[in-house]
């Protein structure tokens, strides 16, 4: 029954009522739970923080012996939480810190007071402030995100920060953008963001000048055009034959202004030269401006000739379509032929015509990316390790090599984790409590499988492949 007397309408039925007042029940008990357990994590983390410093007391080398302590340890609670070791390793230095210089938020966050989502812009805003004013702050801030949602609170946080910040926005600015970085990171059907952090005017400045470029040729395209259109029909003079000529570039060219903009800023960095180039001498460039992008693709043949869409591989990172394969194909200097298991589609030899960096690129081929569990850090930038040491009789073959990172190289060699490699280039690793992580080597994502029927009787004249 529902009430129709301009108040209620709409509203539903008591026993609606009944019911949502026991979801909301059920609501705020899920959240209690979730808060209390969110908690719980925290602090587990920040005690392996404390643990790798108890354990790295008294080295000689205290500052890496900590740091391969701290990263043997979130190895360990990786495969616990099914993440990375470095994102592990992150989570207990936020845990830490949020333990150790927080107490204040903390008891308001197991005290109801406040969210998970308040806490962390505490936490993120709250490291401008000095030690001696952090507990004021803390109180302020906590008042301030009582009753508010976190995202409408952030501002109101950093201006309290920055109201109690004794240093200048002009030094905090030096030294933040000593943190100035570029990083990759991927996303869906072959696509990444590539993301500069850069000072603001910087920043701007780039954005400015790629749509400024962007406008010209969009404006140069439109010229072109016009002319085109003023010629047809008639006898082409020599004016509008240079038009035609000079936007011959522009047929069928319609790309927005983002995509331009996209296009001219790939260009530019990968084939223009750094302002600064310390190789450079007084009367002409230097060897920067001519290295060029390296990247390691797999793909497979029937692809190449066109045959089928199949994505290829660019390895440790992520899959690239076909057309996109086809043109770094005809830029390629050099091959190599991948020979595969026809099940299982590890990679068994490769042949090129080097044959002294084989072995390095067959390891890259196998393995793609860093063989310990987790990492993603493509083979191009890894270091190959020997399973057992050199030193101790280990020989230099590929039933005995592994690319790892240089962090994961490290833990290794400094750390409890243990490994073996088996038959196929399987490794075994144990970690310091004895679990077990199991890492094949990855199959190329790129499969070739063997045709079961043949439509067509083969030509003697034309080449296998």
């Amino acid at each position: 029954m529902y009430s129709n007397d301009g108040l209620g309408g709409g509203m539903g039925s008591d026993g609606d009522v009944d019911t949502l007042a026991q979801l909301v029940a059920d609501a705020e008990g899920a959240a209690d739970a979730a808060r209390a357990a969110q908690i719980r994590e925290v602090r587990v983390l920040a005690a392996a923080g404390v643990l790798a410093e108890k354990q790295a007391a008294g080295a000689s080398e205290k500052v890496k012996a900590r740091e391969m302590a701290l990263r043997g340890i979130a190895a360990e609670l990786a495969g616990v939480f099914v993440a990375t070791d470095r994102t592990l390793q992150r989570r207990i230095d936020e845990a830490r810190d949020l333990v150790e210089n927080y107490p204040v938020t903390m008891a308001a966050w197991e005290a109801g007071r406040i969210v998970r989502g308040h806490v962390r812009a505490i936490q993120e805003v709250g490291c401008i402030v000095p030690v001696a004013e952090r507990a004021e702050f803390e109180r302020v801030a906590v008042e301030r995100c009582e009753g508010e949602t976190p995202n409408r609170v952030r501002e109101a946080l950093r201006m309290i920060a920055e109201r109690m910040h004794p240093r200048t926005f002009t030094e905090r600015h030096e030294d933040a953008a000593a943190g100035r970085c570029v990083w990759v990171q991927a996303g869906p059907d072959g696509m990444s963001d590539l993301i500069a952090t850069l000072p603001t005017v910087i920043a701007d400045g780039i954005v400015d000048r790629l749509t400024r470029q962007a406008r010209e040729i969009i404006n140069a395209r439109a010229q072109a055009d016009a002319a085109g259109e003023s010629a047809a029909g008639s006898e082409v003079d020599s004016e509008a034959e240079s038009a035609e000529g000079d936007g011959s570039s522009f047929v069928d060219d319609a790309r927005t202004i983002d995509q331009v903009r996209a296009d001219v800023f790939s260009d530019l960095l990968l084939a223009g030269t750094p302002a600064l180039d310390p190789t450079g001498t007084g009367d002409g460039n230097g060897t920067l401006g001519a290295i060029r992008a390296h990247v390691q693709v797999a793909v497979s043949a029937l692809t190449l000739m066109g045959q089928d869409e199949g994505p290829a591989d660019l390895a440790g990172r992520s899959p690239i379509d076909a057309a996109t394969a086809r043109e770094l194909a005809g830029n390629a200097t050099s091959w190599d032929r991948l020979l595969t298991h026809p099940v299982t589609g590890t990679v068994l030899e490769c042949d090129t015509y080097r044959p002294t960096a084989g072995m390095v690129r067959l390891l890259r081929a196998r393995d793609r990316h860093c063989r310990f569990p987790g990492c993603r850090q493509p083979a191009i930038r890894c270091e190959l390790d020997h399973t057992i040491a050199a030193s101790d009789g280990g020989a230099t073959h590929v039933c005995n090599l592994a690319n790892l990172c240089k962090r994961h190289h490290d833990v290794k060699h400094h750390t409890r984790w243990r490994v073996r490699q088996l038959p196929g280039g399987r490794l075994i690793w144990t970690s310091p409590t004895g679990r077990i992580y199991r890492e094949d080597a990855p199959p190329p994502l790129v499969a070739f499988t063997v045709a079961t029927t043949i439509t067509d009787p083969p030509d003697p004249g034309r080449p296998p492949f």
